[in-house]
């Protein structure tokens, strides 16, 4: 990898050791495969790699010392020590508490029960990770833009694009202009029209989706301030992104796309990013709001006042 701690992270301190996991799974992907060894070994086992020295952790990974500390560092520790001291972190963490007896692994004879459990493990584990790995410093400097834009495009392309019109009408109830583009032809028109003081928001969670990166690079080069909400902060999307929100990443199953996991993670931070423009806007944003439910408030009525 030739990315820096810093480009990744900016000036962001170490992950707590409890958010150690969830950056170990929302990295690994983009790790070299000696890399995610180690990644996996300090995940798996934290309180065994807490008392391995450097030279022990590459031993144990079948890896090199230089390996152990350009992990160390990806994963946002200055070196290897401080590693370990978060591994002991939580390690103890996880004594404290009882560790889950299910498994997102869903089998095709599993009844539906099992799947219910399993699911919803999964789905509280993959919030719990993308809420522990988000830059707040990142979604607090999207909430400003966005409370001020004129306009603010999104792109988004499959399920990513249902997390872009849930956006959208989001914004629209309390007032804002937004507009949700699944077609790439029309986002790429629609970018060339943006300007400073507009926000364009692309949701990826490859990051490397063309007919998403395409529209926020115009948008870019057009002078809008332009973010990225994705599973990989080192992907293609990134390069023309002013700001980065990263999603976590879930492991992908047979019966469970990665769709299914990304879009959780993906419609936290869609709706953490709402919350904060609502708040910053509330003053116009609740009568906006407001007057929303009373339009609609005709087509709820109970049948007997029909």
């Amino acid at each position: 990898m030739s990315e820096t701690v810093k480009e990744i992270f900016g000036n962001k301190a170490p992950p707590a050791p409890a958010a150690l996991a969830a950056k170990v799974r929302t990295l690994s992907p983009s790790m070299t495969r000696s890399m995610q060894r180690v990644a996996e070994a300090v995940a798996e086992d934290p309180a065994g790699c807490a008392a391995l020295t450097v030279t022990g952790l590459a031993e144990r990974t079948g890896t090199s010392e230089a390996t152990v500390v350009r992990t160390a560092r990806l994963l946002g520790y200055p070196g290897y020590r401080d590693l370990r001291l978060a591994l002991a972190g939580l390690a103890a963490h996880q004594l404290s508490g009882a560790a889950p007896s299910v498994t997102a692994d869903i089998a095709v004879d599993d009844p539906i029960g099992d799947v219910v459990a399993k699911l919803a493990y999964d789905e509280q584990q993959t919030l719990a990770d993308t809420a522990a790995g988000l830059d707040t410093a990142q979604l607090s400097a999207v909430v400003t833009a966005a409370a001020t834009a004129r306009r603010i495009d999104i792109y988004g392309i499959g399920a990513s694009a249902l997390v872009g019109m849930d956006l959208a009408q989001k914004l629209l109830r309390i007032g804002l202009i937004a507009h949700a583009h699944s077609d790439p032809h029309l986002a790429v028109t629609n970018a060339v029209q943006l300007r400073a003081g507009d926000v364009a928001v692309a949701i990826t969670h490859s990051g490397s989706t063309g007919d998403v990166i395409e529209p926020l690079r115009v948008a870019f080069e057009h002078g809008a301030t332009t973010v990225a909400i994705t599973g990989r902060p080192d992907g293609p999307v990134t390069q023309y992104a002013d700001h980065v929100l990263t999603t976590s990443t879930a492991r992908e199953s047979e019966l469970r796309p990665a769709a299914m996991s990304s879009r959780t993670s993906q419609l936290l931070v869609v709706d953490c990013l709402f919350i904060g423009v609502a708040q910053r806007t509330y003053d116009t944003a609740a009568p906006a709001l407001a007057a929303s439910y009373e339009a609609l408030a005709h087509r709820h009525s109970p049948r007997g006042n029909r």
